[in-house]
């Protein structure tokens, strides 16, 4: 079932979530309806209060087929710095320049309750970093460096590639 998804100024967008203390049909429903929520919308991530809830849940699939399901997550390291453009699904048609750790180690259980350690880099990290971000009331324009035009981003790409 497609969510909701909320948008900036609501204030749960500003709440710190709750840690899930039990894995419940609930919270499975919710994950499933979130990530179809996230399909639908063409996002990479989606985190729970996203879709109104309070609890420590977020999804990221940033190639097809590569979700991760992401209860309690927590970033236990990360080293290096990067600097892209991010948006989001709760700030529609807006963007902007981002600085973030480069590589992330996040820690989190699975649906089935099963902990995990995952190593991630570029994209993925960013995706990582701005999702668990959510979870604490944190937005991508409280780290924002500089506003990035939605017509611009091509432009803005066509940039980066001809630096590399």
């Amino acid at each position: 079932m497609l969510l909701n998804i909320v948008e900036v100024p609501n204030e749960i967008l500003r709440k710190e979530t709750k840690d899930v203390q039990q894995i419940t049909p609930e919270l499975l429903t919710l994950l499933d309806n979130m990530y179809e929520t996230m399909v639908a919308s063409d996002g990479v991530g989606i985190a729970a209060p996203q879709v109104g809830s309070d609890l420590k849940v977020a999804i990221v699939e940033v190639e097809e087929g590569d979700k991760f399901e992401l209860i309690n997550p927590e970033i236990i390291e990360q080293s290096g710095e990067d600097i892209d453009v991010e948006g989001c699904l709760s700030i529609p048609h807006f963007y902007g320049t981002v600085k973030r750790a480069d590589y992330v180690k996040v820690r989190f259980y699975d649906r089935l309750g099963d902990e995990y350690e995952v190593e991630a880099e570029g994209f993925l990290a960013r995706a990582f970093q701005h999702e668990i971000d959510h979870l604490h009331g944190i937005l991508f324009t409280d780290h924002l460096i500089e506003e990035i035009k939605e017509e611009d981003l091509e432009s803005y790409y066509e940039s980066r590639e001809n630096e590399e």
